[in-house]
């Protein structure tokens, strides 16, 4: 019984091109026979690579028993996938060594076609989309124009300038390592605010994450922090350009896409910076600093700068997250992460260990593939100001007395000699601006915030 599909005669032209295919591309064939079969059981499996090999081997059966053990379910999301099974399977690792002993290579009578198809998700909210043509249909897109945003074969880095997808901006920070902006173009913009709006919010995330999260902020995560007797700060260094495509395109597997379209959103979501860009570094940080920089974002990461980065950075730090809550709840603490800021806070268990605390945690973000700024980690008793992401978190969420005072005198230099005279960043509206920090300031302490507004609604705009 052959499998119900039909051949592809543009691939069955190839193969007559190439008698003799190398041991991938036989695996890959193999991989497309097998989720071909009308159903997954040994037999079926056997009659599909029967029907590619236009010939029932011997080897075929202790393939499919192998297969059957590693996939109980038939990976019809993740065809390469398969092939890398196959190409590990010692069955099929034998016949290709005896077939190379014997100078009688492996060769295939029929190749077909099956589209991939999203395996069921267990997270309703986010789109099925089984093809890359359902991908650039969603994103208002032709397939050339996907291939060309995405950019599989990384062309876009040896580009010329005006076709390239992004433009830099290098920030330089007086005695640490500088930072790169990188700027996505507009039209790849609203692409990438697409992909976030309509496949990377309905993703759910891990309740420790505060940053950029719908309904979350610096508040909400500070204010899981009060009254503790002690407060741990962590911060991870150089956050985005540490997260590589491979940690994304895990990350949108899991989520519950084929392989193609992962691909493809990994492309849309991630970048290689070029070597001119990288050659312009200002100083800044010491050389094993800038070394870790340099590669970091010579290979594709996420960009600081794109819509997506923030909401792609916090997915791929699930396990991060959910490993550092273990370990608080180990010291009977609270763990909250703000972007790249980890907030850790606890009684007596926590205040007794806490250099041990510091130790493990920082071994687990290394094992993640991150790096702790160990200059920047603190520990703050209750008996000091204990700030988290900047919010004063001692009895209550507060602002600091200096920011407070800083924008009481505004506003009343804003009354005293008018707001023109205060506006000294130009911001083109003032007034909203103002309100914007009053409105921080009230979600904190909302005496303060109503102090502040009275003042505010003084002024002659």
């Amino acid at each position: 019984m052959t499998p119900d599909y039909a051949p592809v005669t543009r691939a069955s032209a190839t193969l007559k091109r190439t008698p003799h295919p190398t041991a991938s591309s036989v695996a890959a064939i193999l991989a497309q026979g097998f989720l071909g079969s009308p159903q997954w059981s040994k037999t079926e499996l056997v009659n599909a690579g029967t029907h590619v090999l236009g010939a029932r081997r011997r080897w075929l059966g202790p393939l499919a028993t192998q297969i059957l053990q590693v996939y109980p379910r038939p990976p019809v999301d993740a065809p390469r996938e398969l092939a890398a099974a196959i190409l590990l399977c010692e069955p099929f690792a034998e016949a290709v060594a005896k077939a190379i002993h014997q100078r009688k290579p492996i060769r295939v009578a029929n190749f077909v076609l099956r589209p991939a198809a999203a395996r069921e998700n267990s997270q309703p909210r986010v789109p099925r989309l089984d093809t890359l043509a359902s991908l650039a249909a969603m994103l208002e897109l032709t397939s050339g124009e996907l291939e060309w945003f995405a950019d599989p074969q990384h062309w876009n880095r040896r580009a010329d300038g005006k076709l390239q997808h992004y433009r830099y901006e290098w920030r330089q920070r007086p005695g640490r390592l500088p930072r790169l902006l990188e700027i996505p173009a507009p039209r790849l913009r609203t692409i990438q605010r697409t992909v976030l709006r309509e496949l990377l919010y309905p993703i759910e995330l891990h309740g420790a994450a505060h940053g950029f999260v719908p309904g979350r902020s610096a508040g909400t995560g500070a204010a899981q922090h009060t009254g503790q007797d002690v407060v741990v700060s962590l911060d991870l260094v150089t956050f985005f350009a540490k997260v590589p495509a491979g940690r994304v395109f895990g990350t949108l597997r899991q989520a519950g896409f084929t392989e193609a379209v992962a691909h493809r959103l990994t492309g849309i979501c991630t970048h290689a910076v070029p070597p001119r860009v990288l050659s312009l570094m200002p100083p800044g940080g010491d050389l094993n600093e800038r070394f870790a920089l340099r590669q970091a974002l010579s290979r594709p990461h996420l960009p600081q700068g794109a819509p997506t980065s923030p909401m792609v950075a916090n997915l791929s730090l699930r396990r991060l997250d959910s490993r550092l809550s273990g370990l608080a709840d180990k010291f009977d603490a609270r763990y909250t992460r703000y972007a790249d800021d980890l907030a850790f806070s606890g009684g007596m268990e926590l205040g007794r260990r806490t250099k041990a605390f510091i130790r493990t945690a920082t071994s687990i973000v290394e094992a993640e593939g991150h790096e702790a700024n160990r200059l920047k980690t603190r520990v703050r008793p209750a008996s000091v100001r204990q700030l988290v992401t900047s919010v004063v978190v001692n009895k209550h969420t507060n602002v600091t007395r200096a920011d407070f005072d800083r924008l009481k005198a505004v506003l009343h230099n804003c009354l005293s000699y008018g707001p023109e005279s205060q506006n000294r960043g130009a911001h083109a509206d003032f007034r909203s601006y103002l309100l914007g920090h009053i409105s921080w300031v009230a979600t904190l302490n909302p005496d303060r915030g109503a102090k502040l507004l009275q003042e505010f609604y003084r002024i002659q705009w």
